[in-house]
């Protein structure tokens, strides 16, 4: 096994030749020589999605939506932080490939007017696409948006609706007071309507019972000591 003081000594050709281009670079950093960039910031996602199982099996329509609902705007918020735009969205259901009977599993996209990252228009999205890939009967036991072909906020292609927008850039403000609200007050301090109270657990929430408990995060559960 060679150690650290090993690899620093080895010649970088020899590395390149018989291990690989990765380790010479490795190798040429640890003599000092910068090969490797350095990046300040991750690099953008090119997709992002949110999935989750439910707690319960769902047969119903209203809770699927209002499941994908709830998914699209946290994925709104994801693409905001990120500073961008989708062009296209995803929504899938699915059954469990565990559990014994009727199986199902649909996916759809949902190509947007332009791209957005208005939660409004997403969930709109969402909501469609779960109505148009629904089949009763089935017990759903997962479901889950993505969103597609991201662009940067800073190019966007505009029609010749000057009116329209001015009402986009108007919605871009809403949005932001938005996400500063619920950082500030908390998850869902302000969301849609679509998904739902709350206050109420809903039955595609998931089972969290061995959930850490947040004590850092959270004021509800921070550890009382008792003398």
């Amino acid at each position: 096994m060679k150690t650290v003081l090993d690899v620093v000594r080895l010649d970088p050709t020899v590395a390149r030749s018989r291990w690989s281009v990765v380790l010479e670079r490795t190798v040429r950093e640890l003599q000092g020589v910068e090969c490797i960039d350095f990046e300040d910031h991750p690099a953008a996602k090119q997709q992002i999605a949110c999935t989750r199982s439910f707690g319960t099996s769902i047969t119903d329509l209203a809770p699927l939506q209002e499941a994908v609902s709830e998914f699209a705007s946290r994925a709104a918020e994801k693409l905001r932080r990120q500073h961008c735009l989708a062009s296209k969205l995803l929504v899938f259901v699915h059954t469990s490939p565990f559990r014994p009977g009727p199986q199902y599993s649909r996916s759809t996209v949902r190509p947007l007017r332009r791209p957005t990252a208005d939660t409004a228009l997403l969930v709109e999205a969402a909501v469609g696409g779960m109505a148009a890939i629904y089949k009763p009967g089935f017990k759903m036991s997962k479901a889950g948006v993505m969103l597609l072909e991201l662009q940067p906020e800073t190019v966007q292609q505009q029609e010749l609706d000057f009116g329209e927008a001015s009402s986009s850039r108007d919605r871009g403000r809403l949005m932001k007071s938005v996400d500063e609200l619920n950082l500030r007050f908390g998850r869902k301090t302000m969301s849609m309507a679509a998904t739902g109270l709350a206050t109420e657990r809903q039955d595609w929430s998931m089972r969290q019972e061995r959930r850490t408990p947040q004590y850092t995060t959270s004021w509800d559960e921070m550890p009382v000591a008792r003398a």
